[in-house]
């Protein structure tokens, strides 16, 4: 397997992360003025449990913090992915925080 490429696809409001050319998973969004929303994220059954979920968050999230974007993680898959990595929960609004338990 060779290393994975993470891309945002921003017309379908998307990270995706592909393997040998196939999609294996994607993290999807909503985009709004200074924010960025992430409502559902999906890792294809075939590729499960090789990590790159976890890939495909950190990629997502180290981009919206370089774009300076206040993250809302109402994904479960990725709140869980900040609440793991607590150097990550800055990126939550301070009072957004308690609604998702961080």
């Amino acid at each position: 397997m060779s290393e994975p490429m993470i891309l945002d696809v921003a017309e379908w409001s998307r990270f995706e992360i592909h393997v040998d050319g196939r999609l294996a998973g994607f993290a999807q969004y909503k985009a709004e003025p200074g924010t960025i929303r992430f409502v559902h994220t999906e890792i294809d059954s075939m590729y499960e449990g090789q990590g790159l979920g976890g890939k495909l968050a950190r990629f997502a999230l180290d981009d919206a913090r370089t774009r300076g974007l206040a993250v809302y993680p109402d994904c479960p898959f990725i709140r869980g992915w900040i609440e793991k990595h607590p150097d990550y929960v800055d990126l939550v609004p301070v009072e957004a925080r308690p609604l998702y338990s961080l």
